[in-house]
């Protein structure tokens, strides 16, 4: 949540943490009592969805903890819900699992838990529960969020207000991040003053501590000095009244801006090095520490202070192994080194900084780049086919007008010269619509290849993921995954336009994929490609063949195993013919279905490449499913034959 971003504080009070637990104990039992009574008017049983009102009260009410009693709590529910067998329970224990794994900056795997919580319609807040967190993980990271994104949001608020859900108060604080996040402070303030009147326990001390420290945030944005002392007092006073060190702490740091903004530098330093001593003294240091009170020496025309604190954020930065470099203390270092006359020093920071600001920026183009070279492609295919379906209307005019020709013929007994001539005219025209037929069919299947092999959803979860991976600072990590993706773009790409290419590239592309799924799903799987001592450069193969059925394996055979998966793949001849097997031990065709209601679309795409290329050539060519689990084992064992074509 939205306030949940400024819940960095720990309580030291023993006393307020018991009343907070009896407290939220007592409006469980309420809830619960009360949804009993419901019940029992409207179906006559007792307690029959009563674990479905207690979790959702219980999130709810979780609003009111501090960060560590929070985290414990979700550990706690996610440990008892996984002993449960009521399946009542199953929305709750995908939400808590997606919670831990969020805790532990799994972005990923959290969202694709947090779809395991779809009732199929049954239960719509535990659908709308599910819709939050997806798009809640979705947006995290304080990256600008997208127009789809925001349109998606803004569709469940609508949703959750026409049902009168009891978690409308959720989506509220979502839209707040998001506007906030887009630089639009003024809507931000506006959804976060909604977020704060329709939460169920907004008289909580604790949630209007936060609330009036969001305000603080939104105001000092928009500039509004007179509502940023306002907000920092209330925030002051109840931050002592809960006996909240930290937050108390961190209104000296809210202090420290405004007299920054009023140009009283002195206060300003002084209010930071508070707030900088207790940071370090609970240990609880961070890099935006270091900045500002480095930026409130340098504002003191102290420059040495200044340059020493940079430096120590870079240092501390440095430290944590899953943090990404910032420009923030390099631009400060330019700053305070051309203040005391280190042109040198300061040209080597601005280097610093000005590489880490091009790194970001590159990858963002690399990638749209390829968004916009792959759009190219699609709708270059897309006039071909246009062109040829108006060559294939006007011949089909051609032939029916010269049919009225040829009874026309028969109707006066014109010359049997003559008929046979319209005869023989038609028949190759018939013959040349049949070969544009023929390249129709082909480009379409082309068209629905490339749109299979590059999947929008799977690019945009790869992009949320790099995303992600930047946000949380990992650059090694993700410059190893920007890496794999554009092999794996590249490799598409130049194979689109041909029919065959050579079997090491074919492999090639094979291992940026798979690599590229176990950066996304860390340690859901294993993989082994193996040849058979086949010359790999010899041999010729259909582009991306066997890359829809490693897809399948992936998306849906691991998708709700309790073991770790595994992934074979095959090549070897015979009978002169080149056979492929991939074999996986996931979940089996059974519980795939499932998941897919409708026949692969991948899978027909194969059969009809598969016709065009060689069954109407008169070879033998076609792929079988094996279910596993016939024969008492695990997973599905995909066999493709097709004729072996060497180089």
């Amino acid at each position: 949540m939205f306030f949940q971003l400024l819940q960095t504080f720990k309580t030291n009070n023993t006393k307020f943490i018991s009343a907070v637990f009896f407290c939220l104990a007592i409006l469980l039992s309420s809830a619960c009592r009360q949804e009993n009574r419901q019940q029992n008017k409207v179906a006559g049983t007792k307690g029959q969805n009563s674990s479905r009102t207690d979790y959702l009260a219980q999130i709810m009410a979780m609003d009111t903890l501090a960060p560590n009693d929070y985290k414990k709590a979700i550990y706690r529910a996610d440990s008892m819900l996984n002993l449960s067998s009521n399946q009542a329970d199953k929305p709750f224990r995908y939400y808590f699992s997606g919670r831990r794994l969020v805790l532990e900056k799994h972005r990923d795997s959290a969202i694709f838990t947090y779809q395991q919580m779809d009732s199929k319609g049954t239960n719509a807040e535990t659908d709308l529960l599910s819709d939050y967190s997806i798009l809640s993980a979705q947006t995290n990271g304080g990256a600008a969020v997208g127009a789809n994104l925001m349109k998606q949001t803004l569709a469940k608020i609508e949703k959750a207000e026409l049902l009168k859900s009891k978690i409308t108060y959720l989506f509220y604080d979502l839209l707040a991040k998001t506007y906030y996040q887009n630089n639009k402070p003024k809507e931000a303030l506006r959804y976060a003053t909604r977020y704060y009147n329709s939460h169920p326990y907004k008289s909580h001390r604790v949630i209007e501590q936060r609330y009036f420290d969001i305000s603080f945030l939104l105001a000092t944005k928009l500039g509004d000095f007179n509502k940023m002392i306002f907000y920092n007092n209330k925030a002051r006073i109840l931050a002592k009244s809960i006996n909240d060190s930290l937050a108390l702490a961190r209104t000296y740091d809210n202090e420290a801006q405004i007299y920054d903004r009023q140009g009283q530098y002195a206060k300003s330093l002084a209010c930071s090095k508070i707030y900088f001593s207790y940071l370090k003294s609970s240990n609880n240091l961070n890099d935006i520490a270091f900045n500002n009170l480095a930026t409130s020496f340098e504002h003191n025309q102290m420059p040495d202070s200044a340059i020493y604190y940079y430096r120590q954020g870079i240092a501390f930065e440095k430290k944590n192994p899953a943090g990404r470099r910032k420009s923030m203390f390099y631009n400060g270092l330019l700053s305070a080194y051309k203040n005391k006359g280190a042109y040198a020093q300061a040209l080597e920071a601005a280097d610093s900084a000005y590489t880490i600001e091009m790194r970001d920026v590159a990858a963002i183009e690399a990638v749209k780049i390829a968004e916009l070279h792959e759009k190219y492609q699609v709708e270059k295919k897309d006039q071909h086919i246009t062109e040829l379906n108006s060559r294939n209307e006007l011949y089909q005019k051609i032939i029916t007008q010269q049919k009225w020709t040829l009874g026309l013929a028969f109707f006066v007994f014109l010359s049997v010269l003559f008929f046979l001539f319209i005869l023989y005219r038609q028949q190759r025209l018939k013959g040349r619509n049949t070969l544009l037929a023929s390249e129709n069919k082909r480009l379409n299947i082309e068209q629905k290849l490339l749109q299979v092999q590059l999947n929008p959803h799977f690019i945009f979860n790869a992009i949320a993921n790099l995303q992600g991976l930047i946000s949380s600072g990992d650059s090694k990590e993700a410059v190893r995954y920007l890496s794999t993706f554009s092999k794996l773009l590249r490799n598409v790409l130049e194979q689109n336009t041909k029919e065959f290419i050579e079997l090491d590239e074919e492999i090639a592309s094979l291992h940026n994929y798979l690599q590229l799924q176990q950066m996304r799903f860390a340690g859901l799987f294993d993989y082994q490609i193996s040849t058979n001592h086949l010359e790999g450069g010899n041999i010729l193969i259909p582009p991306m063949l066997v890359q829809p059925f490693v897809e399948n394996a992936i998306e849906h055979g691991f998708r709700n195993i309790a073991y770790h998966g595994s992934l074979t793949i095959n090549f070897q001849t015979v009978k002169n013919q080149l056979q492929i097997i991939v074999d996986d031990n996931g979940c089996g065709v059974s519980a795939k279905a499932a998941v897919q209601t409708k026949k692969s679309l991948a899978q027909v795409i194969l059969k009809e490449r598969l016709d065009v290329l060689f069954n109407t050539a008169k070879q033998q060519a076609g792929f079988e499913l094996e279910d596993k689990s016939n024969t008492g084992g695990r997973g599905v064992m995909v066999k493709i034959n097709i004729p072996l074509v060497k180089d």
